[in-house]
C-alpha cells in the first residue's frame, strides 16, 4: 500500500497495516463502541480509510462510508439515519463540517481525526485511538478469534446511495455479500505477484471498494492511492500501475487527448495514426470473432504498435495489463481502440445493492459494447 506524503510515495507493509488495524479496532472497543454499532468514515481515499474500514469490520461494527464531497446537510442525514456512534474524518475541512451539525446528532459520541487535529471533548486524533488500542492488547481476549466470529449474514456496511426520489437511502451489505463478490471476481481475473493498482474512484462507492480495495488486498496486489482525481494522469506515469478500475470518463478523456494531439500534429502524423488505428481495430475485431489474423495484417499491426500504440502505453506508465470499466456505458469504439493499444478495457455492470458486480467481460468471454456474462452465483 502506498500514498504520497510530502511529495514522495510512502510504503505501508502488510505487517504494519495489520498492526494498525488491530490497534484501531481495539481502540474503538476501548471507546465503548460495541459489535453492531455504526461507525462513519468521512474521508478521501488514503491508507487511513482502509485501516478504519478493516478496524470496523474486525471489531464487528458496521461502517458507514460518506462521500467527502457531500454538504453538511446530507452528511447529517446519513449519520442520523444510520445512528452512527462514531465518525472518522480525514481533514480539518471535514471536521468543521461535522462540528457544524454535531449538536443535532446526539448519538454521535466520538469523532476521530486522521490528521493531527483536535477540538475539545469528543474529538480524538487517530494516534490517540491507536495508543488506547495498543494498551488494551490482551484485555479483550483474542482479537483475531473475536473478529472471526463474524457470520456471513452479519451487516458489514451501510452505503448511502441516491434514489430517484427523496433522501439518500442506506444499502445494507453483509459480509457474505461482499465476500462472494470478491472471491468470485478474483477467480475471474488472473492477478499476479507483481501487480499494482492505482486507486482513485471514491472508496465510499462499492465499485472501487470491491475491486480496488478488497479484491486487491485478497489477491496481494499493491494499492497506490492517487493524490486526487486531478493527478491521475501524473500518478499513472509515476507508479506505473498494471490494473485500474474506472468509470468511462477516464477512457474518454485519454482517447480525446490522443485525438487532440494527433489533430494538432503534421499531416504525415495524422496519416500514420489513423492507419495504425484501422489496422489495430481490424486485428481486434478478428480476434474477438475468433477469426485468424493474416500474416500480412499481423506484420502491419506489429509496425502500427511500434509507431502508434507504444507511445500511448508509455503515457499510462507502460505496464497496464487491463482496465475495468463500470458505472455507465462505455463506447464500443473507445473500447476497441484500447484493446488495439494493448490495454484492454473489460466492461461490467452492477448495483450498490448487489455489492456490486452482476456481469462482466473477461478474457475468456468478451464482446465489445456489452457488459459481459453474469458472474458465477448470480441468477
Amino acid at each position: 500500500m502506498r500514498a504520497k506524503r510530502g511529495g514522495a510515495w510512502v510504503d505501508l507493509s502488510y505487517r504494519d497495516l495489520a498492526d494498525r488495524v488491530q490497534d484501531l479496532s481495539l481502540g474503538l472497543l476501548e471507546l465503548g463502541v460495541r459489535p453492531g454499532d455504526r461507525v462513519a468514515i468521512l474521508s478521501e481515499n488514503r491508507p487511513e480509510w482502509a485501516i478504519a474500514d478493516y478496524a470496523c469490520l474486525t471489531a464487528c461494527c458496521t461502517d458507514v462510508p460518506i462521500y467527502p464531497t457531500l454538504p453538511a446537510k446530507q452528511v447529517e442525514h446519513n449519520l442520523s439515519d444510520s445512528g452512527s456512534v462514531a465518525a472518522f474524518v480525514s481533514t480539518r475541512t471535514q471536521l468543521d463540517k461535522l462540528l457544524s451539525i454535531r449538536e443535532r446528532l446526539p448519538r454521535l459520541l466520538h469523532i476521530i481525526g486522521f490528521d493531527a487535529i483536535s477540538s475539545g471533548d469528543g474529538v480524538l486524533s487517530l494516534e490517540e485511538v491507536y495508543a488506547r488500542g495498543r494498551s488494551a492488547r490482551g484485555k479483550h481476549g483474542s482479537w483475531r478469534e473475536d473478529a472471526l466470529r463474524i457470520q456471513p449474514d452479519d451487516l458489514a456496511t451501510l452505503i448511502y446511495t441516491s434514489g430517484t426520489t427523496g433522501q439518500m437511502k442506506g444499502v445494507m451489505l453483509t459480509h457474505g455479500n461482499i465476500t462472494s463478490n470478491v472471491t468470485t471476481s478474483c477467480r475471474l481475473f488472473s492477478f499476479r505477484d507483481d501487480d499494482e493498482c492505482l486507486s482513485f474512484l471514491p472508496l465510499s462507492h462499492i465499485f472501487e471498494r470491491m475491486f480496488g480495495h478488497y479484491c486487491m488486498m485478497h489477491a496481494g496486489v499493491i494499492i497506490n492511492y492517487a493524490e486526487s482525481v486531478d493527478t491521475v494522469a501524473s500518478d499513472m506515469a509515476s507508479v506505473r500501475p498494471t490494473l485500474m478500475a474506472s468509470v468511462p470518463r477516464l477512457y474518454e478523456k485519454i482517447y480525446g487527448r490522443v485525438l487532440d494531439a494527433v489533430r494538432a500534429g503534421s499531416a504525415i502524423k495524422k496519416q500514420i495514426f489513423f492507419w495504425g488505428k484501422r489496422v489495430g481495430e481490424s486485428v481486434v475485431d478478428r480476434r474477438m470473432a475468433n477469426r485468424p489474423v493474416p500474416a500480412s495484417l499481423a506484420l502491419q499491426f506489429k509496425l502500427a504498435d511500434k509507431l502508434v500504440f507504444e507511445k500511448l502505453r508509455a503515457r499510462t506508465g507502460g505496464r497496464i495489463r487491463f482496465f475495468i470499466s463500470g458505472g455507465a456505458p462505455l463506447s464500443a469504439d473507445i473500447a476497441r481502440f484500447f484493446h488495439a493499444a494493448g490495454m484492454p478495457v473489460l466492461e461490467g455492470y452492477g448495483l450498490t445493492e448487489t455489492s456490486p458486480v452482476i456481469a462482466v467481460n473477461t478474457f475468456q468471454h468478451q464482446r465489445l459494447g456489452t457488459v459481459g456474462l453474469p458472474i458465477p452465483g448470480v441468477e
